[in-house]
């Protein structure tokens, strides 16, 4: 990548020997025409197809197409060894196209699969990221079959083979701690498989790139919670370990600050739980309130992928499709201070009192309460409600704050008893 001196090649043929694979080291000679300057874009394409043309392909790029085939120009250590970047390249470009990877440039991927480690992390992250944004293997659901022969194509399959090479540990080596890991009576796969066919479930549905990392990255926490062996061995608590985990993980790879508070919101809060009849429409809106309105629709697809990759048949069970009934009947209620017909200000007009900690605690009291009842978000009735909280102490004002955020972080997971039973919706 840094040469000492730069050498310009002599020959066409020079120059396609300095390319990474034999499918992208091929030129097309094209000859000269005197095309009038009101000619069509069309019409330059039709007579330029009409012309002819010569390819250059010294190195069997053609064939190898026809093979579909990932080979290395000329010997491939030489060519990896110029920039290990192309290790990567390989692999996504198999993902990408379902070609295999000719069987001497696969041996000298894994063997200098440690070069990765002298790459500029944002380079390997942009190629990460085309990685995961390859398709998917949409043709073959076989359940039975293993995630090494499963995936044909796409970002699962890709994941898969950076693993094989030894690439994934020098990218993302806490999804390795899942390699093996068995899960319970609730799961047929160790929790690498199910993390796999969650991201091609992602990949088959077309979804964007946070919502395929947060189906790759959903049950990163469960290795590290897991107590106990076999099928009644529990997770507790994965979903915020798995948090922590993907925000190191985001930061490493230097995604955008977005990009990563978006996925590991999505970890953090995929485990949210909701039994028909069970939830009241205050308890929908303290969820709402919890995970974000503008988070749900995504929420809801990293748990369909949640769900395919667990290998269940229904990507929406009834369960779901009625939290989205109850989402939708109460999406335009007051579920944040911002929603409030009254806001820190008023409060310290209305009871005389400085900027300080009485008017957050105020604040949350007031907002547990439309929570609860929607229709007291009015002036006239958070005013008098205001002018009676001022009379509490800060003890009392300080607990009723903080029992309306336990009410928030309840409604988030759903009864915890009931959780450790089921696990998932």
């Amino acid at each position: 990548r840094h040469p000492d001196e730069v050498k310009f090649a002599k020959t066409i043929e020079e120059d396609l020997g300095r390319r990474d694979f034999t499918i992208n080291a091929m030129a097309l000679k094209l000859e000269a025409r005197n095309v009038k300057h009101e000619t069509s874009e069309e019409d330059k394409c039709s007579m330029l197809h009409a012309s002819g043309f010569t390819v250059t392909d010294p190195y069997g790029g053609q064939a190898d197409l026809k093979q579909k085939l990932i080979r290395a120009v000329g010997k491939p250590e030489e060519r990896f060894q110029e920039d290990a970047l192309r290790l990567m390249r390989a692999v996504r470009f198999g993902a990408e196209l379902g070609f295999e990877i000719e069987e001497k440039t696969a041996g000298a991927i894994a063997k200098l699969s440690d070069g990765l480690k002298h790459i500029a992390i944002e380079r390997i992250r942009d190629e990460f990221v085309k990685l995961i944004m390859a398709g998917a293997n949409t043709n073959d659901t076989n359940a039975a079959r293993t995630t090494r022969t499963l995936f044909s194509i796409g970002a699962a399959r890709g994941t898969q083979i950076l693993e094989d090479f030894g690439l994934l540990k020098h990218i993302i080596p806490e999804l390795r701690e899942g390699i093996g890991c068995g899960q319970n009576l609730h799961h047929i796969y160790t929790v690498w498989e199910h993390s796999l066919r969650a991201l091609d479930y992602a990949a088959a549905q077309k979804y964007g790139l946070e919502i395929r990392l947060g189906a790759l990255f959903h049950d990163v926490g469960k290795p590290r919670a897991k107590r106990g062996e076999g099928k009644h061995s529990t997770f507790y608590g994965h979903e915020v370990v798995g948090a922590r985990m993907v925000k190191k993980i985001m930061e490493r790879l230097k995604f955008s600050r977005e990009v990563s508070e978006k996925v590991t919101h999505l970890v953090r809060y995929h485990m949210f739980f909701y039994n028909t009849g069970e939830v009241s429409d205050a308890g929908v809106r303290r969820f709402l309130a919890r995970v974000g309105v503008e988070n749900i629709d995504d929420l809801i697809k990293i748990r369909e992928a949640d769900r395919i990759g667990s290998g269940v048949p229904k990507a929406k069970p009834y369960k779901i499709r009625h939290l989205l009934f109850m989402i939708d009947k109460v999406r335009r209620d007051p579920i944040t201070p911002k929603m409030l017909k009254v806001n820190g200000e008023d409060i310290m007009k209305i009871l005389d009192i400085p900027p300080g900690p009485r008017v957050g605690w105020v604040l949350s009291a007031l907002m547990d309460e439309v929570l609860e009842e929607p229709k007291r978000n009015t002036i006239k009735d958070l005013g008098l409600r205001i002018k009676e909280f001022g009379k509490f102490t800060d003890g009392e004002l300080r607990e009723l704050a903080k029992r309306g955020k336990e009410k928030i972080e309840e409604a988030e997971t759903g009864a915890e008893e009931e959780m450790k039973k089921r696990h998932h919706v």
